[in-house]
């Protein structure tokens, strides 16, 4: 079979290797035929070497869908020619995280494509618990996209109840318009997205979040009281990485309120302790998801309260890996989400 390894920074190799067999199955196991994969933000990382946590050489691929192919005995959750997809978080499952149902923070994680081989390869093996079955009306396409919907699934549950509260999202890549959607989903009474890119506010309007602001043409504060008037915003969710953007909304946010930190900072930013205290915020980290994420993007998906067709910018075929990191790289402003097809 197929299997797409990055070597090392900005290399992908082609390897022919021998494919998994069905009779090698253990008892909870579930063989794949991989059909879609998603590159992220965070492989774009790995691709060109600035990934702190991947270690090479790593098979590709931690945004899937799939065909089932057949399944170890004991298998109950799918069966062979079901549409599913699956996390790719491996866990010790004794530390004290995982023990008490805390696995995505697990002491010895590893996540797929990152720290173990991944799924850009024709077959592939994965453990039961971490199967979710898709819809069958669901396209391949939206199937490899629910890792990245169950990142906002997680994150806006670290927000704690958004029923009827105002919310701001700051950074409307593609985890912060699913993040903002998700909000949005969840009851939150009016969604505001920011970002620098007029391209990626529209594309955020087309999904749906009607409410944006370009930062770099009117200042935070005199955009959060165009929309939200008096009443202002009672929980953030910082998607953007950056020191300004953080340090804005712990000034901004209602007193008392929580902003999840979503984005990974490329260098720690300065915060004042003032507002922290004072306000008395509460700052939440979110890591990846738990199962019930997952469970959770499927089901907002296969609802139609999630919208991805807009999200996707292109699709490459597998032997053209190389090109879609390519295609990245010269199209930054204008690329969301790319879809390798198998």
């Amino acid at each position: 079979m197929r299997q797409a390894v990055l070597v090392e920074p900005k290399h992908i190799e082609f390897r022919e290797v021998e494919a998994p067999k069905a009779s090698d199955l253990k008892e909870h196991q579930v063989l794949l035929n991989i059909k879609r994969i998603g590159i992220c933000g965070s492989e774009i990382h790995s691709y060109h070497g600035c990934h702190p946590a991947t270690f090479y050489p790593v098979v590709q691929g931690h945004e899937y869908s799939a065909v089932v192919v057949a399944t170890g005995p004991a298998v109950t959750i799918c069966k062979a020619g079901d549409i599913v997809t699956a996390r790719p978080q491996l866990v010790c499952g004794k530390c004290k995280p995982c023990k008490r149902g805390e696995y995505h923070i697990c002491e010895e994680l590893k996540v797929q494509a990152f720290q173990a081989n991944g799924a850009a390869q024709d077959f592939f093996v994965v453990d039961d618990d971490r199967i979710a079955v898709l819809p069958k009306d669901m396209s391949l396409d939206y199937g490899a996209m629910i890792e990245p919907v169950a990142v906002g699934a997680h994150a806006t549950m670290r927000g704690g109840d958004l029923k009827g509260k105002n919310v701001v999202v700051s950074g409307a890549g593609t985890i912060g318009n699913l993040v903002a959607q998700f909000a949005k989903a969840r009851g939150a009474k009016q969604v505001l997205i920011t970002d620098v890119s007029d391209f990626r506010l529209e594309m955020a309007r087309k999904c749906g979040i009607e409410d944006t602001l370009n930062v770099a043409k009117t200042p935070f504060k005199e955009g959060i009281k165009s929309v939200f008037g008096d009443e202002g915003f009672q929980a953030a969710f910082e998607v953007a990485g950056v020191e300004s953007s953080i340090c804005s909304l712990m000034e901004c946010i209602e007193k008392g309120s929580t902003i999840v930190v979503v984005a990974v900072f490329d260098k720690d930013p300065s915060l004042s302790m003032f507002y922290l205290g004072e306000h008395e915020l509460k700052l939440n980290g979110t890591m990846m998801y738990r199962h019930e994420d997952y469970l959770a993007a499927v089901d907002m998906v296969s609802s139609g309260a999630i919208h991805l067709e807009p999200l996707i910018s292109n699709r490459f075929l597998f032997e053209q890996y190389d090109e879609a990191y390519k295609f990245i790289d010269e199209n930054r402003s204008t690329s969301m989400k790319i879809i390798i097809k198998l």
